[in-house]
């Protein structure tokens, strides 16, 4: 099967792409947000394909896989005038929670008889208002790292992309209170100048932009993985640090009340009591490397690649009967 998608994820298309098919990613010349074309900092196999707009025209696609609204227009154009969802089967895939006036957040594919919307947690299918449209929810998968936790270094590990201009959704106002009670490792995109920023000293905040081939060696050998974030869908370094053997301290927000077990680390919504986690698993490390072995268990059970792989297999097969 052919399978058109925009890179618009890595983690979550490096998941995808693990699959049996032929996935198709549009390339321009100038490979902005809408012709990315291969990842580069992530390993895909060689069934991913990059396609021109022009090359599309005469593609046989078998299902779209649409992520942005506006990929429904750009996908008729490039293909010619078929029509995702009338012409070629499509499901629209939300990785995202709503933002605004949220319990009346209407989601744009709301009201769809031609295509199936897909969420990546049930608290987004909760949240958002999908009207009349057939909807599922595929949870997360991941592809394995192994257990690389060695927690050796007596710091927290946090994953944030933006951490200044997303501010209050990442939780970055909730950093300088928690650098008090652990010293901090910001990884992610955008992170520089951060603990100027806050104020803080910068031994106990540092941050780095690492590629995505030296992330996981890097949160593995931090003794915990702490998860501030008030609003997202479910950050999927929180369940690539449980996968990596990572005990957890999160915010208990969004979908990450579901995905963090008990005895694999603290979930509250009081950052006090996340303080504290965070300094027992300093102090215990015996402890940290215990519930980190537990929610990596949790994790491999739930959100294991194949179980990914089998569900978007029975969604694709129902869209195309």
């Amino acid at each position: 099967m052919n399978i058109l998608l925009w890179h618009v994820h890595g983690s979550w298309t490096t998941a995808f792409v693990q699959g049996p098919h032929t996935y198709l990613v549009p390339v321009t010349p100038d490979r902005g947000p809408d012709g990315l074309g291969r990842a580069r900092t992530f390993s895909w196999p060689d069934s991913v394909r990059e396609v021109t707009p022009e090359e599309l025209r005469e593609e046989p696609v078998d299902l779209v896989v649409l992520q942005r609204p506006h990929e429904l227009d750009l996908a008729e154009r490039w293909l010619g005038g078929r029509r995702p969802g009338r012409d070629v089967p499509a499901v629209y895939l939300e990785h995202n929670a709503p933002d605004g006036n949220v319990p009346a957040t209407r989601h744009p594919c709301a009201d769809r008889d031609d295509l199936t919307l897909v969420h990546v947690t049930h608290f987004n299918r909760l949240f958002w208002d999908n009207g009349a449209t057939r909807t599922e929810v595929i949870e997360h998968g991941i592809v394995d790292p192994g257990h690389q936790y060695t927690g050796r270094l007596a710091r927290a590990a946090i994953v944030v992309n933006e951490p200044v201009r997303r501010g209050r959704h990442t939780g970055t106002d909730l950093l300088p209170a928690l650098s008090e009670a652990a010293p901090l490792d910001v990884f992610g995109m955008r992170t520089e100048g951060l603990a100027a920023h806050l104020g803080i000293p910068e031994d106990r905040c540092r941050s780095a932009d690492l590629p995505q081939r030296d992330l996981h060696a890097a949160m593995a050998e931090r003794r915990l993985y702490l998860h501030p974030v008030r609003w997202t869908s479910l950050g999927l370094s929180l369940l690539e640090a449980m996968h990596l053997g990572m005990p957890v301290v999160a915010l208990a927000t969004t979908e990450a009340i579901e995905a963090v077990p008990a005895g694999a680390g603290t979930l509250s919504t009081r950052p006090e009591v996340l303080a504290r986690a965070a300094r027992h698993y300093l102090n215990e490390p015996e402890a940290a490397a215990s519930d980190g072995a537990r929610a990596r268990q949790a994790a491999l059970e739930r959100y294991g690649l194949k179980r990914f792989l089998d569900d978007w297999e029975r969604v694709m097969t129902e869209v195309r009967a």
